[in-house]
């Protein structure tokens, strides 16, 4: 008999309490790790719905909401992205992405929130810095950044997109475009970004915010931690800047893979047997093939948790003319000058289900047996008293 596909939230009810059992997390992995069990369950509510024509009657459950869920992330995606639509200026965009070493990304496993804070300040004062440089562009330019911190294989990647338009706004006022096809050269790029990101990483050991452990404990002295950083000084590192956007649309159809992207999605889930998990991946190496991959359940919940973000930190960030402050009065004089009219934008109802119809036409009150009725709320269902756990009850 072949077994069903699995989801993420049957990995973690299978062998989420063992896990939590014999290894010590922190509390905000405990609570992703149950809010994504319990989505769309009993425990956390719901309400029963009838249906006024056929009689028809389900239970609804709630969602976890958390950013982590692979089942939760489609409607934030969405609005997020008729709130972007606006931004959009008709002009090429271009996606540029910013990697770390693998050493840097070995003292980021242990100091998430350091070093994901100093990628991202890194990042937006190389782009700002060489984009108003005259030997350049010369202009100020806005984009936004996103965090992706895994590699198809599940193991720690950190890396930001950042997706730029091509051109900004000189100290004059007026619109400076980039070169069709260029945006800034990508070797000044890197170079910069590496002096700065490691500049910045000193000043964080020197004020005590890293913190080793394990196989880096020995970085805990000066000399061994200069002596780690001594080759990643000479490397060159990874700044790739990819083929221009065709036009707004695509740009849109790129914010809608990326934005909310978890580590991993349902959909590459292949297999959950015998305490083993399977899921498809694309091994860049050799060609883009896709592959299968088979690791422990215990293997796998490690290399998934590698990537939850700490509590309140936030993975897209705006800089230059979008950041939030000014984007509304930067993105005028840019329209101005580029005779760019607003966007038609579709209205963002208050009610999910309301949006979710004017997203794709198919209205979540019908009654899905008769077609015909309406399905009205009869009966609120609460949440499971205390079903957010703590290290102490997590069992």
């Amino acid at each position: 008999m072949t077994q069903p596909t699995p989801e993420l939230a049957d990995i973690f009810r299978q062998h989420g309490p063992a896990y939590r059992q014999t290894h010590a997390l922190p509390l905000h992995h405990h609570r992703l790790m149950q809010s994504i069990e319990n989505c769309r369950t009993a425990a956390l509510g719901g309400a029963v719905e009838w249906c006024d024509h056929c009689q028809h009657t389900r239970i609804v459950y709630r969602s976890c909401r958390d950013r982590h869920c692979p089942k939760c992330q489609g409607l934030a995606r969405e609005q997020w992205i008729q709130q972007r639509l606006a931004e959009l200026l008709p002009v090429e965009y271009f996606h540029v992405v910013f990697t770390v070493p693998e050493q840097i990304a070995a003292v980021a496993f242990y100091n998430k929130k350091v070093v994901y804070q100093i990628l991202f300040r890194t990042v937006a004062q190389t782009l700002l810095t060489i984009a108003r440089d005259p030997k350049h562009l010369g202009a100020e330019i806005g984009f936004f950044t996103v965090l992706h911190t895994w590699g198809q294989n599940l193991h720690l990647h950190p890396h930001l997109h950042c997706v730029v338009p091509g051109g900004g706004l000189a100290p004059g006022g007026e619109w400076i475009p980039c070169l069709p096809g260029f945006f800034l050269p990508v070797r000044v790029l890197s170079r910069l970004f590496r002096r700065l990101f490691l500049e910045a990483l000193e000043k964080a050991y020197a004020d005590g915010l890293l913190q080793f452990f394990s196989d880096l404990e020995p970085l805990r002295d000066a000399p061994g931690f200069a002596h780690y950083l001594a080759p990643v000084r000479q490397a060159e590192w990874v700044v790739y800047a990819k083929p221009p956007f065709g036009g707004p649309s695509q740009v849109i159809a790129y914010l809608g893979r990326y934005t909310h992207r978890v580590a991993i999605s349902n959909q590459r889930l292949a297999a959950l047997q015998d305490g083993q998990v399977s899921f498809r991946w694309k091994d860049y190496r050799d060609r883009d093939k896709q592959k299968l991959m088979t690791v422990s359940a215990e293997e796998f919940i490690r290399r998934f948790l590698l990537h939850a973000l700490p509590p309140g930190f936030q993975r897209i960030r705006y800089y230059g003319l979008l950041a939030n402050r000014h984007r509304a009065g930067k993105l005028q004089i840019c329209r101005q000058r580029l005779a760019a009219p607003l966007a038609d934008l579709l209205p963002v109802p208050k009610h999910y289900r309301d949006f979710y119809a004017a997203l794709t036409g198919k209205n979540l009150r019908s009654c899905p047996e008769c077609g015909i009725g309406t399905m009205l709320r009869t009966e609120l269902l609460p949440s499971c008293p205390g079903w957010r756990a703590t290290p102490m009850d997590s069992s």
